[in-house]
Parts: structure tokens; sequence; C-alpha cells
């Protein structure tokens, strides 16, 4: 198992921190002035995105893009510390074309688009032009058992027809987001459970699609934009199926192993970011009479926040290695791990940063509030926590049923007859 970076990830990453000290970081403040009022458009985003593609700081995620399809190819080894770099301020990723839901979206594509799906979607994707959300989870039903998805799509002719209520689409309150993958079920009776779903391309200005309201998390609403969708009677071509019918559950697999890693590079991003101000608060904070890292209760918060947070990156690169090795099926246990310890990881060491900032921590003087509010929700986004533990001990099970069950040979249990030993023993004593 190797998670040394490549030469060409090492440049990138030297290349990338110096693009967020000199152009993203300087941005917060006017970043946060701008979409507090509610924007989903900032004024200064173009702009840096045609610096970073210019600086050859794009579309770092896909390991297989053709050559003439803009960015960089890495193998999820090599993007994971980029991911972390970028993440350390949940907006930076979209500056290098490298945010979600736009790179699950772009993979999908990749890997099950036609040439005219490419063509029309795609491309412009990859080139920053427009943005995607990806319309799967449902307010009616509970939707981390994807097989439980009630939107119908039935087809008519050429025509697909599709009726359903979606929401947290990400990014969807967006007016540069252009598209929807949508999961629906095209053989509800299907006797397979996980046959009947597809997914479909469903253009946001397609009649009867209609965003309904940007749910507000934490209540807040955020720059991306959480949306609830209605799909009433919305008519799409044959041709917008991603792969065949009845392929939706598997390709939204594919599409999640990796994007996991990246959701939690990203948190380990903003854990590192949340660490560093803790310390450094301790630095300048003094309370009855000594710099508050010399009190011992501050010392056990940086020393358990760092040990946590390079257990959780370790655990990440050894899903993003496997994953490299043997494809996502290989990293199964391992990506449904990382979801469950890398949120909650950092939404503990934030937790700590806001507590040794005090009040401050809580006001929008610091970014704390906003990246506690990410990590609490990235445990419920991509399947909560619980579902994630029940497949990691289905799995364990399973391997303990079919493997040798060998634990018992570094301890003996006495036989029947030593039993009878013993006690004949004991009454000897205690005669």
């Amino acid at each position: 198992m190797n998670f040394d970076y490549s030469e060409k990830s090492l440049a990138l990453q030297a290349r990338l921190s110096a693009f967020m000290e000199d152009h993203v970081i300087p941005r917060h403040a006017a970043f946060v002035q701008e979409t507090t009022a509610g924007s989903h458009v900032v004024s200064f985003m173009e702009d840096l995105k045609a610096l970073a593609r210019e600086e050859g700081l794009w579309n770092f995620f896909l390991s297989d893009l053709q050559e003439d399809e803009p960015g960089t190819p890495l193998s999820n080894v090599d993007y994971a510390p980029l991911a972390e770099i970028m993440g350390q301020l949940p907006w930076a990723s979209e500056v290098f074309n490298c945010s979600a839901p736009d790179t699950g979206n772009m993979e999908i594509l990749h890997m099950f688009g036609t040439p005219e799906q490419k063509e029309r979607w795609l491309n412009p994707l990859l080139n920053g032009q427009i943005r995607s959300c990806f319309s799967m989870t449902e307010p009616d039903v509970a939707s981390s058992d994807a097989t439980n998805i009630e939107t119908v799509i039935r087809r008519d002719g050429d025509e697909y027809v599709i009726n359903g209520r979606k929401w947290f689409s990400t990014g969807a309150a967006s007016p540069r987001c252009k598209v929807a993958i949508l999961m629906g079920k095209t053989a509800p009776d299907n006797a397979n459970r996980h046959e009947q779903q597809s997914m479909i391309l469903v253009p946001l200005d397609s009649e009867g699609v209609t965003i309904t309201r940007d749910i507000a998390v934490m209540n807040h609403h955020s720059y991306e934009s959480h949306c609830e969708i209605a799909y009433r009677n919305v008519r799409v071509p044959v041709s917008n199926v991603l792969g065949v019918e009845g392929e939706g559950f598997s390709i939204a697999q594919a599409r999640l192993g990796p994007g996991r890693v990246h959701h939690c590079m990203r948190s380990i991003g903003q854990a590192e970011l949340a660490f560093r101000m803790m310390v450094d608060r301790t630095l300048e904070r003094k309370t009855f009479g000594k710099f508050i890292h010399e009190h011992g209760m501050l010392q056990d918060k940086i020393a358990t926040s760092r040990i946590e947070i390079d257990q959780a990156r370790l655990l990440v690169l050894k899903a993003a290695w496997l994953i490299d090795e043997f494809g996502v099926a290989g990293a199964r246990n391992e990506v449904a791990m990382i979801k469950v310890v890398v949120p909650q990881m950092c939404e503990r060491v934030i937790d700590r940063a806001i507590q040794t900032f005090g009040g401050m921590g809580m006001t929008p003087d610091t970014p704390l509030p906003d990246l506690w509010t990410m990590a609490r929700s990235l445990r419920l986004a991509d399947g909560p926590d619980e579902v994630h533990k029940r497949s990691i001990a289905r799995m364990e099970v399973r391997k303990a049923q079919n493997g040798p069950r060998d634990s018992y040979k570094f301890f003996t249990l006495p036989s029947r007859a030593d039993e009878r030993d013993i006690r004949q023993d004991s009454v000897s004593v205690g005669e």
C-alpha cells in the first residue's frame, strides 16, 4: 500500500496552495458579503476561474481525461491532497471546476454518456460554462435506501414522462445550473429492486420543472442552494437516459464512491483550517495570567485534534488507493468507513475551535459556523452514518461467516473431562 504522491501531484499542491493564498482566501470576505445577501452568483467567480484555468489548475478529479478535454488527469491518491487544499473554504473548489455535484455528474457522463450527451452537457461542464445538479433524494421516503424512491419515469413513444418530487438537489438555484441528473423508476414492478431505477438527463428549463423552494440547512441558506424540485409531467427524449434502462442504481454506486473520497478530503481541509485557527487563537489570548495554550484543557484539545485529523486522512488515502488499484467495489468497506469517520471528526475539531474562540466563534467574523454546519450536514449527505455503519457491520460479519474462524486459537476452553478434574481437585483442596 503506497500513499506517496507523484511529482506531478506535489508540484500541483505547491501551485494550488500559492493560488489559494494569493487569489482565493483574500476574496473570502467579499464572498461572504455577496452571498449573505442571497446571491447565487458571485461577481468575481468567473475571473477567478479564468485565471485558474490559465494557470493549469483545472479539472483534477478525472483520472481518464482525454487529450482534447481540459484539465489534468490524476489518480485518486494524487487528487486527494488537492481536494484538501481547495476544501479549506467550501466555495473554493468551484474556482478550479472541481466542486460537487458537478464533479460526480461529470464522472457519470464520462463513464455512461453517449457522444451526443457528452457534446451537449459534458463538454460545457468540463469547460466551466454551466453547472448541474443531482436529483435523487425525495422528501416522502427514506432515500438512504435508494430503492425506495418513488419518482415515476414512464415511457411514451420516443419520450419519457417524469412525475415526482425531489429535494436537496444541490446547486439548482444557480442561474448557471442547466441540467439535472434525475433518478427515478422506469420499471417499478421489476422483481429485482436494484433494476427498477434509471437515470435521466433533464434540462432545468423543461416544461413542468419547478423549483419550489431553496431549503435552508440548519436555518442557514447556503451559496450552493439545496433545492426542492417538482417534476410534473416533464417530457424528455428517450435518448436522455444514461446508460440503459434499469442501470440507475449501479450508476449511482459508481458515482458515490470517488465522490465520497472527494467530500472527505475537502472536509479534512476544513478541519485543518479550523485546527490552525484554534492553535493561532491560543497564542493570542490569555486567561488567568497565562496564554490559553498553556492550560491543560487546551493542550488536550490541540493534541486530540491533531491525532484525529491525521488518522482520518490516512483512512481516506487508503480508500483512495484501493479505488485506484481495485475500483470502487474493492474499496466499498473503506469508503463507508471514511464517510462515517471524517464528518464526525471534522465536527468535533470545528466544535473545539469554536469553543476556543468563545463568542467570536459563533459569529460571521470567522468561517467556523459555516464549516460546522457543513460538517454536520455531511453526516446525512451521501448516506447517513447509520446506513454506512450497517453496511460495514454486514461486510465484516460476512467475512467472518465465509472465512476461517481462527480467533479462538489464542485461548482454549476446558473440555468436559478437564472440568470434572478441576471440580475433583477443588473438593480435595477443600477437604
